[in-house]
């Protein structure tokens, strides 16, 4: 039984690793976040200790550094830009850490946490839970044992409604969230060059506050995607299902299904990290690469090879900005 230490456990994430901490056997010792709003610990480590303030988180976990009770790995639960810093906080206190995605917004940040494993010899892993997806898997296995020379068509559309909220939050804020892509795509994008191999060419045609559409060359795919937040992209069969989430990857004109076997994947990803087979940061340097590339591209507007919903009206932001 390992001994861990939750940060950003007020977040919308948190309750998933609450449940892997418990489900694989493990304790939780403290908790931190800025928020108070965190009675879902009493459903899973009622005697775990809370803080509000990281200083006194900080203070105690040094306090049981040593002890039966010290921390001997760290959960990331916090907003995207705040995941460096915590990384290298758990690193530093001699703890293995295991972070939400992204694990960062650029690819340097992972050089740099890297040197961090390297002086403390502890490890850091980030949750790419969909590679653990039985679909997803089988999917890599068919791909891999098919022709070699075959290149793939690949739709991916991902439309997940989200209210003015969002913008009033970090979320909204691509300083803080690394914007749209980074902040609903990325595993997606993970998943493709992890199945269909690394990026040849990658190309945005529209990006804004609420969506992003592009072309992505893989080693075996040429990827045609449309992420969204906006619920005026739904389509109308989504729309009279009342359903606020909208996903679907064509493969060849052939609809990829694996929207069922998500409920115990972090659980899954606990597991594997556990037995040491977990997927350490430099596993997802691809998918960072990739979404520091779309964030810091001009788009190039309707030319070329691109998703069919990337002609749809932009809209105003909510705001007026």
């Amino acid at each position: 039984m390992y001994n861990f230490g939750l940060i950003g456990v007020a977040g919308y994430i948190a309750p998933r690793h609450l449940r892997a901490i418990k489900d694989t056997g493990n304790e939780l010792v403290a908790a931190y976040d800025k928020f108070d709003s965190v009675g879902i610990m009493d459903s899973h480590f009622p005697d775990a200790s809370f803080f509000t303030e990281h200083e006194q988180f900080d203070r105690f976990c040094n306090k049981i550094k040593g002890t039966d009770k010290g921390i001997d790995w760290f959960s990331i639960c916090t907003p995207n830009y705040t995941h460096d810093a915590f990384i290298r906080y758990g690193l530093r206190l001699g703890a293995n850490v295991i972070c939400e995605k992204p694990v960062v917004l650029n690819p340097y940040n992972i050089d740099a946490l890297m040197k961090v494993e390297e002086e403390t010899g502890c490890k850091a892993y980030n949750i790419l839970q969909l590679r653990l997806h039985d679909s997803i898997v089988a999917l890599k296995k068919k791909i891999e044992e098919g022709p070699a020379d075959k290149v793939y068509d690949v739709d991916l559309t991902y439309i997940t409604s989200r209210g003015k909220w969002y913008y009033t939050s970090w979320k909204g804020d691509v300083h803080k969230s690394g914007g749209v892509a980074t902040n609903i795509g990325v595993h997606f994008y993970d998943m493709l060059q992890w199945i269909f191999g690394p990026v040849k060419e990658n190309i945005v045609h529209v990006m804004s506050h609420d969506r992003v559409a592009g072309y992505l060359g893989l080693e075996k795919a040429r990827v045609r995607y449309f992420l969204s937040i906006n619920a005026d992209n739904l389509p109308e069969n989504a729309v009279q299902g009342e359903k606020r989430t909208y996903r679907t990857i064509m493969i060849d004109g052939e609809e990829f299904e694996f929207s069922a076997g998500f409920t115990e994947l972090h659980t899954k990803s606990y597991q594997e990290i556990m037995a040491g087979r977990g997927f350490r940061i430099s596993e997802a340097r691809n998918c960072i690469q990739i979404v520091s590339d779309i964030r810091n591209s001009t788009p190039i507007g309707l030319k070329g090879d691109y998703h069919p919903l990337a002609k749809l009206p932009l809209s105003p932001h909510p705001f007026g900005w």
